[in-house]
């Protein structure tokens, strides 16, 4: 049985094809559609045309060219005729049961000699059977259209044996049993096709929202960094600004253009970071992540808002990865703008770096601040965002308060897996 969705597949079927065969391709369609729609009108037509071709046998006295008993009465051959055509209304919800409705007939056909040539309406119902039914009762029906058959073949042999007539009836029937299987592997060939397409299109939308809800938070994270860590250094900048502005106009006005230079560089990245949303961006502006190299800026940037930052470095940065390294210096972004917001107007900060063998890196960040106080007013967006980052490298991060006070951000990231050598081979 066709499904809906083999029905739009099909609707597509061969876009590049000769013009000839796509057109013939449409109105088997067309016809394979309004057969859908009306089944009735398909099995009115074949029905009738069955029971028109037997009634012109009887009337017309041609069933006597091939009877082995001329003697057979007209109303027994009507019946017969009848008996033969009629059931093929409905072959195709119930063929078994046409076929059990038709064997009676059969057998009558052969026990009284007529013989009629209705009786090959029984391989439109062999096929049927092979084509909506189960194996077991293929078989079973192929031995029960056989039957009768075999009987008239030994009953009425001819002049060159019963398996003149045995064997023409075998293989027709067989032919017919074979052609519905056919047909049905092809259909349900085709199915498996459609089903396969269809799940793989399924697939695919599910890789394009995972893909398109990845990005999301990716670009989330990126602007929760850029934007929450500016406006958290221009706040201190503010209020230092409107501090010093009644006692120190020169420390006022050094804040007001630190604070125009941080906001540019943060519309800056904003502007970057938008235009990779657009469709149709051919223009857009690139510029590398931030890497360790800029967490001297970062530093200082935190400075000018107000924190004092102290940072103490053990080893050398070298064979770090650059998504390593943007991991490093969102972590430390992150930390340090969490302490600008909550720690208060006395905290100091810390941070500590310490770069292992192999590219490994151990980051500690701690403030003197208010303990206590989670990291985005309660939120956790920005802890979840730096666990989100650790996680892509297989690293660790802590975060919480300190017993003495303050707030205390650990991250490590493992070293990343040194590639195998090459084997030496010899010749």
């Amino acid at each position: 049985m066709v499904t809906t969705r083999e029905k739009d597949w099909q609707g597509d079927w061969a876009p590049n094809g000769q013009p000839l065969t796509r057109q013939f391709h449409r109105i088997v369609q067309r016809g394979r559609a309004f057969d859908r729609r009306h089944p009735w009108v398909w099995d009115v037509l074949l029905t009738g045309f069955y029971v028109t071709a037997c009634l012109i046998d009887f009337l017309s006295g041609g069933w006597k060219n091939v009877t082995e008993n001329l003697d057979t009465p007209n109303w027994l051959v009507g019946t017969l005729s009848l008996g033969f055509s009629v059931p093929l209304f409905w072959r195709r919800g119930h063929p078994f049961a046409v076929l059990l409705m038709m064997t009676p007939f059969s057998v009558a056909n052969v026990l009284t000699g007529a013989v009629l040539q209705a009786s090959t309406t029984l391989l439109i119902v062999i096929f049927n059977i092979a084509l909506r039914t189960r194996l077991r009762t293929l078989l079973w029906s192929y031995a029960l259209a056989v039957a009768p058959f075999w009987f008239a073949g030994f009953r009425y042999p001819g002049e060159e044996g019963a398996d003149a007539v045995i064997v023409p009836v075998m293989m027709s029937l067989a032919l017919s049993a074979v052609g519905g299987i056919a047909v049905r592997t092809r259909q349900e060939y085709l199915a498996s096709l459609v089903d396969r397409a269809h799940q793989l299109e399924v697939e695919r939308d599910q890789q394009a929202q995972l893909a398109a809800a990845a990005e999301r938070t990716r670009i989330a994270r990126e602007m929760h960094d850029i934007i929450g860590h500016n406006l958290s250094v221009i706040t201190g900048l503010a209020d230092g600004g409107s501090y010093a502005a009644a006692k120190s106009p020169e420390r006022a006005a050094q804040a007001l253009t630190a604070i125009g230079t941080t906001s540019r560089q943060a519309l800056a990245e904003l502007r970057r970071l938008l235009d990779v949303l657009r469709e149709q961006a051919p223009t857009a502006e690139l510029a590398p992540q931030p890497s360790l190299t800029d967490l001297d800026h970062l530093i200082d940037g935190v400075r000018s808002a107000g924190l004092p930052v102290r940072v103490k470095t053990q080893g050398r940065a070298a064979h770090i990865p650059a998504g390593t390294q943007l991991t490093v210096y969102r972590v430390i972004q992150e930390a340090l703008t969490n302490t600008l917001k909550h720690a208060g107007p006395d905290a100091t900060s810390q941070v500590s770096i310490s770069y292992e063998v192999r590219g490994a890196v151990t980051v500690t960040v701690t403030d003197t601040g208010r303990g206590g106080t989670a990291p985005d007013g309660g939120s956790g967006r920005g802890l979840t965002g730096m666990r989100e980052r650790t996680s892509l490298y297989e690293g660790t991060l802590e975060a919480g308060p300190l017993p003495t006070g303050g707030w205390r951000v650990h991250l490590h990231l493992p070293a990343v897996p040194a590639l195998p050598e090459p084997k030496e081979t010899t010749p």
